[in-house]
């Protein structure tokens, strides 16, 4: 079997100028992602956007489906609600689009205009029913609504009932002020940002609420699995400030929830696997980008598992979460 690579972003060709986020190409196989004020977010390389250059790289690395979504610097949360869904539209159907040229190599993701619940339930209904994608990558926070803001909660409401896979990801990094050097935002907000996400659906009852949502969170969940202990602790010994819309207590939705195996080492991955169960883990790689996997599955495959964890891991429980058959792709 290959592998179903749950965490991989794509990009359209072209992005329309008032995009919080412009490219401008640095030759056939390279360019720039630039924001307003013309400074460099990242310098990316042609498999960003070239679906050929992306299916070459996916044979040699045994990769036989990606999961495309868009890249987070594009939820672009602070637009204005209209403009806001203008993007996620273009970035929607550009993905839609791939999908339908490789229908057994690519499953997108679309992306939603949450700064307007109301738009956002619009897109949605319009991304499963209209371009068939299989679910959503929303981000961490929405400005400054956490993810049990009552706001959103009719949005994953709408997903549950219409059976759409959710993928969270980080995006907007708390205490990027205090994080100028070192990329620290990437190395130290970023996994808090996960952990912010999965405490605040937990703590704020969604996953209560909605004990049928199919969501996931990037890299491997962040930083919950290894403050898990101290989560659970708080909620019990606080319960005046931790259990206040939630008597359940965080233990009891581990099981339920989806993360992918993107933590960079084999201590960590087989630590994420007793915590949250190989049911429960997906391969992930972050491709294209550098802080992602370079060989997607390398991670899995240097635990010397049994060979049916294996294969879960590298793409049976993707297609769970997903809700999609093996039998439809080149696995």
């Amino acid at each position: 079997m290959r592998s179903l690579d749950v965490h991989t972003h794509v990009l359209p060709p072209e992005l329309p100028r008032w995009s919080p986020i412009r490219l401008e190409r640095a030759g056939e196989c390279r360019a720039r992602m630039l924001r307003e004020d013309g400074t460099i977010f990242r310098e990316i390389e042609s498999n960003a956007w070239d679906a050929a250059q992306r299916l070459r790289e996916c044979d040699d690395a045994g990769v036989g489906v990606q999961v495309l979504s868009t890249v987070p610097v594009l939820f672009a949360y602070q637009l204005p609600p209209q403009r806001g869904h203008d993007l996620a539209r273009l970035l929607n159907d550009s993905i839609a689009s791939l999908c339908r040229e490789h229908p057994r190599r690519f499953i997108g993701l679309g992306t939603l205009p949450l700064q307007s619940p109301d738009l956002a339930l619009r897109e949605l209904d319009r991304c499963i029913g209209e371009l068939g994608l299989a679910g959503v990558e929303i981000g961490s926070h929405v400005n400054a609504w956490n993810l049990s803001d009552p706001a959103l909660f009719p949005v994953f409401a709408r997903a549950s009932g219409l059976g759409a896979a959710i993928f969270v990801h980080p995006w907007d990094m708390m205490g990027e002020e205090r994080m100028r050097k070192y990329w620290l935002p990437w190395l130290v907000g970023m996994p808090a940002e996960v952990s912010l996400a999965i405490c605040s659906l937990i703590f704020g009852g969604v996953l209560e609420r909605l004990p049928g949502l199919r969501i996931a969170f990037a890299h491997g969940g962040g930083a919950f699995p290894g403050t898990l202990g101290r989560i659970e602790h708080g909620f019990r010994a606080r319960p005046d400030l931790v259990a206040i819309d939630n008597a359940r207590p965080p233990s009891a939705y581990v099981k339920s929830i989806y993360v992918d195996s993107l933590v960079h080492d084999p201590r960590a991955l087989q630590f994420i696997l007793d915590c949250f169960g190989h049911e429960r883990v997906a391969l992930g790689s972050d491709y294209p980008f550098p802080l992602g996997e370079a060989r997607p599955g390398a991670l899995i495959e240097s635990l010397h598992l049994p060979p049916d964890v294996r294969d879960r891991l590298r793409a049976r429980t993707a297609l769970e979460w997903l809700g999609r058959e093996a039998s439809s792709y080149d696995l």
